[in-house]
């Protein structure tokens, strides 16, 4: 269970943005996140150290050994959470929102991909199934899924010379009516 302070952190829009670059640029510099986020460096400095109290960012050395320059990189990549792991009603409240920011900025990005597809080079996919499970075959496709990403992510070279574009993958499973 994320404490409730970890899931508001990181949820807040621009902070959201700053961990998704993070994710794919690695260690960054404050004013390099300030340009690439059209934000100001006091603001981005800001919701870094909120980031940083929640234990989501730390601060990187510089790799030019300039010590001049704020460098930033991701503590931890990964937050599971649920409404049901909070008993006071208002952490389940800010649960249920962050749940609620988590899935708008999942279909922000694919909205602003569906407008811009047909002038990619790169062609997306959907996939999606409806099946029986109990709770812990579900949980346990989670878990699967989570592992098949990890082990994805960690076949790619990025410093093979080769182009590539940041890509978003998402995918839900829960329990439905048919």
């Amino acid at each position: 269970m994320e404490p409730i302070s970890v899931i508001t952190a990181v949820h807040h829009p621009l902070r959201r943005r700053i961990i998704d670059h993070l994710v794919l640029h690695d260690a960054t510099q404050v004013g390099t996140l300030a340009h690439a986020l059209d934000a100001q460096v006091g603001s981005i400095s800001h919701h870094l150290r909120m980031l940083q109290k929640a234990g989501v960012v730390e601060q990187a050395d510089d790799p030019t050994g300039d010590r001049r320059t704020s460098w930033w990189r991701l503590a931890r990549r990964k937050f599971s959470w649920s409404e049901a792991d909070f008993s006071s009603p208002a952490d389940a409240l800010l649960a249920r929102e962050a749940q609620r920011a988590n899935v708008r900025h999942q279909l922000e990005l694919l909205q602003r991909w569906h407008r811009v597809s047909r002038d990619s080079e790169i062609e997306g996919f959907a996939t999606d199934t409806l099946s029986w499970a109990t709770p812990d075959e579900l949980r346990d496709l989670g878990q699967r899924l989570n592992a098949l990403l990890d082990e994805w992510r960690a076949d790619i070279d990025r410093s093979d010379g080769q182009d590539r574009l940041p890509v978003f993958f998402f995918a839900h499973g829960f329990p439905t009516e048919v």
